[in-house]
């Protein structure tokens, strides 16, 4: 038995219908897409990640900007 009740044999002949469908040369292009795609998509989380990090940054020292106005019209 192999990964949740399908055995090899039958993975070894979904393979072989797969590659009959769409061909070798179909599913090559297809796995470099997806991977491209995926290698694309963590890049993006990333720059994602590190905007965030930067606004967060930018409020901070706009916060600290206004709290210091706020106490120069208090004691003036």
């Amino acid at each position: 038995m192999g990964l949740g009740g399908i055995s090899v044999w039958q993975l070894l002949i979904v393979l072989v219908i797969v590659i009959l469908l769409f061909g070798t040369k179909k599913l090559r292009s297809l796995g470099g897409d997806l991977g491209s795609a995926i290698k694309n998509f963590k890049t993006s989380v990333r720059e994602g990640e590190n905007t965030d990090n930067d606004d967060v940054s930018i409020n901070h020292n706009n916060d600290n900007s206004t709290q210091t106005t706020e106490k120069d019209k208090t004691s003036s």
